[in-house]
């Protein structure tokens, strides 16, 4: 079940909100553990026993972490490994067994799916148990409390991800105000939108002219395909992560927030401050860090970056694209870190931006291309390099078509409305109106646009 389907939104939601509100403070969290695994058996029936087992085995190994912590450090410390090992086993099983043993010639498991969200839900349950350890957190003695964490249906299969520390107290203590239910409704609509009035519309924009570039190179196809590619995962997953945030909202947790308009950074460091948040903290808190993070000199920093950085790839999935992908920008962070950043801080604002613009449309280019021909065929193609010519009449009309949803992907992708928005809105009176119906028009649209889709899946569903 996806957040974009009819089914979910005119089913499943309104039926949980309405049981949910309905219960009793104490039966609340029952109510959304039974319905997370419902929402992730109704397309992972089997894998619900592989979570329900990851959850078990940190629940009851944090009670012995938790209790020898202080008197015997080494004992929890080898609790904590066999914790953290049991979880990660598990992943590295269901995600990269195959990719490896191809590599090194081993026979492969027919038939071995990638269980969804469990990149997710395995950094979320490590978190707990190193934080525990760290005694950075309490330990949580109810199984439905840690059952609901780790399962809330909301970022359960594609984040963001949600660090135990962030909703521990909601997660026993937290209300629901008619505010929270306002601004979680918008929230949601508005990341609905992006993702299928927008996100869509330039999945089919790029697979087009992936389509066509591979029948005939252009100049003008291959710039399409990066730049659509690009836009399109930014409004697919962005728009989830609003639409899980505003989930949140509605049933009283504060989600932290994962995107931050990240094509208007003027480096890819700021790019990565700004894009899919939460992996960056979590790697950052629990690999870059204790890895020695800035502290060791330089040398060592750039070790731990690039180590970060391959992890980054390797987390998004089992293939060269992603090593490389992870490369790729362990590389250009480092090159911020030794001399770039200070020749890009005496550089225009403008060609700051479109430097962080072409090195990031690149490295998209590389992450969709689970062939590295083709995502080389087209960085030449960008160039001019192995093309029949700069375009086509059929493509030059098919872009004529797209530059109003370009244009509008564009301005979306920065601060601009919202900034307009809030100006307008501060005025009061009849204007605030606009904020309800506004929202009711956009899921009346988004209603009709899935009414008359087949397929409407997650780009990070797959990661």
């Amino acid at each position: 079940m996806v957040f974009s389907s009819l089914i979910f939104l005119f089913a499943f939601l309104p039926a949980v909100l309405m049981v949910y509100f309905l219960a009793p403070r104490s039966a609340k969290n029952a109510v959304l553990f039974v319905a997370s695994l419902f929402f992730y058996s109704w397309g992972e029936p089997i894998y619900v026993l592989l979570m329900m087992g990851s959850i078990t085995s940190a629940y009851l190994l944090g009670f012995p972490i938790s209790r020898h912590r202080v008197s015997a450090p080494k004992r929890a410390g080898i609790l904590t490994i066999l914790s953290v090992s049991i979880n990660l086993s598990a992943l590295i099983f269901f995600k990269y067994y195959n990719f490896a043993a191809s590599v090194v010639g081993l026979p492969e498991v027919a038939g071995l799916a990638l269980p969804i969200g469990i990149s997710f839900y395995t950094f979320q349950i490590l978190s707990y148990t190193i934080d525990l350890y760290r005694g950075e957190i309490a330990l949580q003695r109810s199984f439905l409390a840690f059952g609901t964490y780790v399962t809330l249906f909301p970022q359960l299969v594609a984040g963001p991800i949600v660090k135990y520390s962030e909703i521990d107290r909601a997660l026993t203590n937290r209300t629901v105000t008619s505010s929270d239910l306002a601004c979680g409704i918008r929230r949601f609509v508005c990341g609905l939108a992006k993702k299928i009035l927008i996100g869509d519309a330039l999945a089919a924009g790029y697979e087009y002219y992936k389509s066509a570039f591979s029948m005939e190179p252009t100049v003008l196809g291959a710039w399409m395909v990066a730049i659509l590619y690009s836009l399109h995962l930014y409004y697919d997953f962005s728009g989830y992560s609003d639409m899980a945030i505003g989930l949140g909202r509605m049933l009283g947790f504060a989600f932290p927030e994962n995107f931050n308009y990240p094509y208007i950074s003027q480096s890819i460091g700021e790019f990565w401050r700004r894009w899919h948040m939460t992996l960056s903290h979590w790697f950052r808190d629990y690999v870059y860090i204790p890895l020695g993070g800035n502290r060791r000199g330089l040398l060592l920093q750039c070790r731990n970056l690039m180590i970060v950085w391959l992890l980054t790839g390797l987390w998004h999935g089992a293939g060269w694209n992603f090593i490389l992908w992870g490369a790729y920008f362990g590389v250009l962070l480092i090159l911020e870190r030794l001399f770039l950043k200070r020749i890009l801080e005496r550089t225009p604002k403008v060609l700051r931006h479109l430097y962080t613009l072409l090195l990031v449309f690149v490295s998209f280019l590389i992450f969709s291309s689970e062939d590295l021909r083709f995502a080389w065929d087209c960085l030449m193609g960008m160039m001019g390099f192995g093309t029949v010519g700069f375009s086509t009449s059929i493509l030059s009309y098919r872009l004529l078509r797209l530059l109003p949803l370009l244009a509008a992907a564009g301005v979306g992708a920065t601060p601009l409305v919202i900034t307009r928005m809030r100006i307008f809105l501060q005025k009061g009176g009849a204007r605030n109106l606009l904020i309800p119906i506004g929202t009711a028009l956009i899921l009346v649209a988004c209603t009709a646009y899935l009414a008359d889709s087949t397929y409407s899946p997650f780009a990070y569903f797959n990661f």
